[in-house]
C-alpha cells in the first residue's frame, strides 16, 4: 500500500511540474524566433501576406517570425510539415483556399478538419483572369471564341490545384461552355513566369500577384470573378459584366497551427494579426493590389475551413474536378 501511495505522489508531482512547465511557457510565449510555414514558392501573393504578418508579430514581441517557404504536392509537403511540427505555437502555417479543396481531391496525409487548428484569417479576395501579349484577344468574349474555337487546345495556369485559381478556372470552362486544359504550378510567381513568356494562354490569378504587371502593360487583365470591380483596376469588367454569369469563388488568406496549441497562444497571435487588419495602411496596401482585409478570430476561421471544404466539394463534383 505505501508503495502504490509513493507511486501515485511522484506521478502527481511530475503532472504538477509538467503543468507548471506549461503554464510558464504560455506565459512567456514568445521567447524565441516563431517560424511561419508557407507551401508555396516565393514571390507571389501569399510571400506579400505572410511577410505582413510576420512584421507584425516581429514587431509586437521583438521576436523575428521567419518566413519557410515550402512549396510542392499542391501545398502538401508544406502544409504536412507545419501539422508535423510540436505544437507549441513556433511554428505557424500560413492555409487558404487550397486547404479546403484538397480535403476533397488530393489523399493527404493529415486531415484538415481534424490536424489544423485556425488562427485568423488575413484578407480574401477574387481572381483576376489574365492573358498575355502575345494572345490575340482584348476581351473575355474573345477568349471564349477562341476557346471554342479550338476545343480542349487552349491552356490556363494555376498557382496549385484545388485551389481558387483552378476551380475559378473551372467554373468559368463550366459557366462559358468552353474546355481548356490546366496546367498546375508550385505558386503564382512560376505560373506569371510561363504567361509572361506565353507558354501559357491564360491564368486566373490572386490580383496582389498580377495587378502590377496589368498597370505597367506587360499583361492583359479580362475579368475579375466576383461581384464588384477592383478598387485596383476598376476599368477591369467583372465576369458577369463580360457576358459569363456565375464565375465567383471569394477566397481567403489566413494563419494556422497544428491541433493541440494552447489557446491562450492561439488568442495571443490571433488578437496580434486582427490590430494588423484593422490597420488602415494594411486596407490601402491590400485595396491597391486586389485584396481587402478580412478578419475571423480563431473560432470562425476554424469553422470558415470546414465550411469551405463543403463549399468546394459541390464544385469539384459539378465540374467532375480530377487530379492528374
Amino acid at each position: 500500500m505505501k508503495l502504490v501511495c509513493c507511486k501515485l505522489n511522484a506521478l502527481l508531482i511530475i503532472a504538477s511540474f509538467h503543468f507548471t512547465a506549461l503554464s510558464f511557457a504560455q506565459k512567456d510565449y514568445p521567447s524565441k524566433p516563431i517560424r511561419l510555414i508557407v507551401p508555396y514558392a516565393a514571390g507571389g501573393g501569399t510571400t506579400i501576406t505572410s511577410r505582413m504578418v510576420g512584421q507584425q508579430l516581429t514587431e509586437a514581441w521583438g521576436q523575428q517570425v521567419i518566413v519557410d517557404n515550402r512549396p510542392g504536392g499542391n501545398t502538401i509537403i508544406g502544409t504536412q510539415a507545419g501539422v508535423r511540427a510540436r505544437p507549441d505555437g513556433y511554428t505557424l502555417l500560413y492555409i487558404g483556399s487550397a486547404l479546403s479543396g484538397n480535403h476533397t481531391l488530393a489523399k493527404t496525409p493529415y486531415d484538415a478538419t481534424k490536424d489544423i487548428a485556425g488562427i485568423a484569417t488575413v484578407s480574401y479576395y477574387e481572381n483576376l483572369l489574365v492573358v498575355p501579349l502575345s494572345l490575340p484577344v482584348n476581351s473575355l468574349q474573345d477568349l471564349v471564341a477562341l476557346a471554342k474555337s479550338k476545343p480542349g487546345q487552349i491552356n490556363y495556369a494555376s498557382a496549385s490545384s484545388a485551389g481558387s485559381t483552378h476551380l475559378s478556372s473551372e467554373l468559368f470552362n463550366s459557366m462559358a461552355g468552353i474546355k481548356t486544359k490546366q496546367i498546375p504550378y508550385k505558386g503564382s510567381i512560376p505560373a506569371l513566369t510561363d504567361l509572361l513568356g506565353g507558354q501559357v494562354h491564360y491564368m486566373m490569378s490572386v490580383p496582389i500577384t498580377v495587378v502590377g504587371y496589368v498597370k505597367s502593360n506587360r499583361i492583359k487583365a479580362l475579368a475579375v470573378s466576383g461581384e464588384q470591380r477592383m478598387i485596383a483596376l476598376p476599368q477591369i469588367p467583372t465576369f458577369a459584366e463580360a457576358g459569363v454569369t456565375g464565375v465567383s469563388l471569394k477566397s481567403w488568406q489566413g494563419i494556422g497551427v497544428p491541433t493541440g496549441v494552447p489557446q491562450s497562444i492561439i488568442d495571443k497571435i490571433s488578437d496580434e494579426i486582427s490590430k494588423l487588419v484593422a490597420h488602415p495602411d494594411t486596407k490601402d496596401k491590400m485595396e491597391l493590389q486586389g485584396s481587402v482585409p478580412f478578419y475571423n478570430n480563431a473560432h470562425q476561421t476554424t469553422g470558415l475551413i470546414k465550411s469551405d471544404i463543403i463549399k468546394y466539394a459541390k464544385i469539384i463534383k459539378d465540374a467532375n474536378i480530377k487530379l492528374e
